[in-house]
């Protein structure tokens, strides 16, 4: 009877296999992204291997050896991937949703330390990101219903192994090795609004622009630091038209810059100091700089960090616009908290946490503005980090923050009781909406990884758009390219980082041993047949009979 009850549940599950909506094809093709593979400061980061030829798993199976774990956001853990790399998986694919918002917000957490975490590591795994499709996810379900039904009873398990099961095998075919990239090119961008005036201070606002995520293919950094940039050239902007009028314009110069190489070790950042104070013969970085202000990660949160090198003393400019920066917060937004985190610079690391190190080694006044209070935070390099996730009412207010600040400090408003409390960008100077959508759609539109940004026409096309953008605004604006020694380069990347991945439909071993007993069993019987037509005959024909009668 049990025998009897189990085979019937088993026939239920082989007609709902059949009437499900599985594609039909029996292979598929899809993109998937490696995971980041670079070395910095010669230290190797990400995933050294590409080539997968293994059967899909889930990330819940007990036995995961030789096998590709299929993973979801949700599913990508740090336990789940550390026990990946424990069982010396063939290789992890982690499937990303199309619609960011999707996700729940507890689970986006888990990914991205999950992510931050992986990259500090170097592991030779293949891993790999395809975004979420229909015959992805069919795969991905299957592969769980497997995983569950190792809690059915044996006799279930081993027959629907035989007959109703489907597994599936992932293949990266491509087997020529992977090869460094040492002749990366990193631009940065520079524009001034001059002051008025001769030997006047000049203020810095520099921003990098560049993006950072498990897969450099799928990192378009919409926080860190589409914000950033966003911030600066609406502030070129708004500030622009101060400058334009001589009665406007204030004892300053105001230097814009947006930076390359800033998720690896703000690169561009350094170069461009060493081009201005080493091999130019006049630049305004050369004379009497007031301080440089990095905006970074600026799109979330009511916290507002000044990270300092070094703390300021009371009688530096520095100061004073940090002051400026309490007192536009306290007035105007008495809700939001503001800190200076002070952090020494260790000359014995070859890597530096924030944008601002770079012109504090080089004696510059400098800071960094963002509502991340630890530089190690996940939100700096994630997947994740899309337009979707971003409060674009706080990109706003922030930038409405420095600019109140910026206006306060060069024109000496807080010294002036009758204008104290004047709010000069409103109307006509105020931070437009539809500008900031704009822009944060457009440095989205696609991913800004270091090593993507001097190699595809889109990404080329969108540095000469930034371009354009300083040229509207600014004056002096002068492009600078800087290409690495290729005998001993500060950075080197790795090819290979989209590849075609092939997804069979097979059915399992057991099965073709279950279909050459049932063919077995049938030309016995057959056999049988043939070998004895009388004898079967002449029962038949006597069994007939009877009921003529």
């Amino acid at each position: 009877q049990r025998v009897r009850s189990s085979i019937i549940v088993l026939l239920l599950r082989v007609n709902c296999l059949h009437g499900s909506s599985l594609f039909s094809a029996s292979s598929y093709e899809f993109t998937a992204y490696r995971m980041q593979q670079y070395n910095l400061a010669k230290q190797n980061h990400g995933c050294r291997g590409a080539i997968v030829v293994a059967e899909a798993r889930a990330a819940d199976e007990p036995v995961l050896t030789r096998r590709c774990v299929i993973m979801r956001v949700g599913d990508f853990t740090t336990k789940t991937y550390a026990e990946a790399q424990r069982q010396n998986a063939a290789a992890v694919l982690i499937l990303l949703p199309q619609n960011m918002s999707s996700i729940l917000p507890q689970e986006i957490q888990s990914f991205m330390m999950s992510e931050s975490q992986a990259l500090m590591t170097e592991t030779l795994m293949p891993v790999y990101v395809a975004p979420e499709d229909e015959q992805l996810l069919h795969m991905y379900e299957e592969v769980k219903k497997a995983a569950s039904a190792r809690t059915s009873s044996i006799f279930i398990r081993v027959f629907r192994s035989m007959v109703t099961a489907t597994a599936f095998q992932i293949l990266v075919t491509n087997n020529s090795p992977i090869k460094a990239i040492t002749d990366t090119t990193l631009v940065t961008l520079e524009g001034v609004l001059p002051g008025a005036g001769e030997d006047i201070p000049t203020i810095v606002i520099t921003a990098h622009y560049d993006s950072y995520g498990l897969a450099p293919w799928l990192s378009y950094g919409a926080d860190s630091n589409g914000s950033g940039v966003i911030i600066l050239l609406e502030l070129a902007r708004l500030f622009q038209m101060l400058y334009s009028s001589p009665s406007t314009r204030p004892r300053y110069h105001l230097m814009f810059s947006l930076t390359g190489g800033g998720k690896q070790n703000f690169f561009g950042t350094k170069k461009w100091i060493e081009e201005n104070l080493d091999h130019a013969e006049s630049s305004l970085l050369h004379d009497n700089v007031a301080f440089v202000l990095c905006l970074d990660t600026l799109a979330n949160g009511d916290e507002l960090y000044m990270h300092v090198s070094r703390p300021p003393k009371s009688d530096t400019p520095m100061y004073a616009f940090i002051q400026h920066l309490d007192e536009v917060v306290s007035s105007r937004f008495p809700w939001m908290k503001t800190q200076m985190v002070h952090k020494k610079i260790n000359l014995m690391e070859s890597t530096v946490a924030w944008e601002h190190e770079r012109f504090s080694l080089r004696r510059i006044p400098a800071f960094t503005l963002s509502h991340l209070d630890d530089p190690k935070s996940e939100l700096r390099g994630s997947l994740l980090d899309t337009a979707s996730q971003v409060d674009f009412q706080k990109i706003k207010r922030n930038g409405i923050i420095v600019a109140e600040a910026l206006a306060r400090y060069m024109y000496h408003l807080s010294d002036k009781s009758s204008l104290r409390d004047v709010q000069l960008f409103k109307g006509r100077l105020d931070f437009h909406d539809s500008r900031i959508f704009s822009l944060m759609s457009f440095l989205t539109s696609v991913p800004r990884a270091t090593q993507l940004m001097d190699k595809e026409p889109a990404h080329i096309l969108l540095i000469n758009s930034l371009e354009h953008e300083f040229k509207q605004y600014l004056q002096q604006v002068h492009r600078h390219t800087f290409r690495q020694d290729k005998r001993d380069p500060d950075i080197t990347f790795f090819d290979q980082m989209s590849q075609p991945v092939v997804m069979y439909r097979v059915k399992p071993a057991a099965f073709d041993l279950f279909l050459g007993g049932c063919i077995t069993a049938y030309l016995g019987i057959v056999y049988y047949a043939i070998q004895n037509f009388d004898h079967v005959y002449t029962k038949l024909k006597a069994a007939v009979k009877p009921k003529h009668h």
